[in-house]
């Protein structure tokens, strides 16, 4: 029954970072893209200990698009655009490297000393070559400023794109589909059929799709023009992504995604060189290459 609606399952890799765990289900050896989406990051949900955070220092990025999504907690975000600000729950930091960007995510000075909280999904998203290498941009989209859609009993609120008829004021550059789904107790919702690709992925709680459970921390890839309905008996918190499919491959090292690989090569030797731009108010310190083996290319 399950095959008549559903491609494949991805199974995450999960790592403890000191604190908390993050989940990563894209890029996966079986399957590395949805629509746009070439990296898919479920951060916590995780309390963190009184008096520490997160500090991700600044690191580079080029030709993707960066997505933040909070279910709990804050972030701050400061980029080499100037770009300097907190998202919290609801609302969507989209971050557009271009031909680069530097950016750092720390939490906030007065979360810290009760120990913050975090919980929430980064993604990235490749871009077209056509504008791979435009210039960075940075915007930030108040939870309210985003579409919901009520269910029976879920309430769905339109990251990027267009889903059940509504538009998300976000940013993109290709065909795009995203959502967050808050199912409660005995609640359902169909999902729109439309994108060439899709995923569902159950991040909190529980939920199912047409009978079948969605086990924690996987993306379940869905076939093309399929009409489902998920539902939940406890109540759960379900991300819907995708778009239109790519048809060249992306190549990946680090924090560089790029359809040349001479391009990511470039990257790496300017970020060695100290030549992107620095982050004002947050350029004291740096995450240096590491050492990855080679580029991995993906279809």
């Amino acid at each position: 029954m399950f095959d008549d609606f559903l491609l494949r399952t991805l199974q995450p890799s999960s790592h403890d970072l000191g604190g908390f765990k993050v989940h990563r289900t894209l890029p996966n050896k079986e399957r590395t893209m949805v629509g746009p989406f070439i990296f898919f990051d479920q951060m916590g949900p995780a309390q963190l200990l009184p008096g520490s955070g997160i500090d991700v220092r600044p690191h580079p990025h080029i030709n993707l698009s960066t997505v933040t999504y909070l279910f709990d907690g804050a972030i701050g975000h400061r980029d080499s655009l100037g770009s300097d600000l907190v998202i919290e729950p609801g609302a969507v930091n989209l971050m557009t490297a271009g031909h680069g960007i530097v950016h750092s995510e720390r939490s906030p000075e007065d979360t810290r000393p009760q120990g913050p909280r975090l919980s929430g999904i980064q993604t990235w998203l490749a871009m077209p070559e056509a504008v791979e290498e435009i210039d960075p941009a940075f915007e930030h989209i108040p939870a309210d400023a985003l579409p919901e859609i009520q269910g029976q009993g879920a309430t769905a609120r339109v990251i990027m794109g267009e889903l059940w008829g509504q538009r998300a004021p976000t940013t993109t550059y290709a065909g795009t589909i995203y959502a967050d789904i808050a199912l409660e107790p005995g609640g359902s919702i169909p999902i729109d059929p439309s994108a060439e690709e899709r995923a569902v992925y159950c991040a909190l709680g529980e939920a199912s799709l047409e009978g079948m459970k969605l086990e924690p921390q996987r993306l379940y890839i869905l076939k093309p023009g399929i009409a489902a309905t998920l539902r939940s008996k406890d109540g759960g918190r379900v991300m819907l992504c995708g778009g239109d499919a790519f048809t060249t491959p992306r190549h990946v090292w680090w924090n560089f995604v790029s359809s040349r690989r001479e391009r990511i090569e470039e990257a790496k030797r300017a970020w060695k060189a100290r030549e992107f731009p620095a982050v004002p108010g947050d350029d004291l310190e740096r995450i240096e290459i590491p050492e990855i083996p080679k580029t991995v290319s993906y279809p």
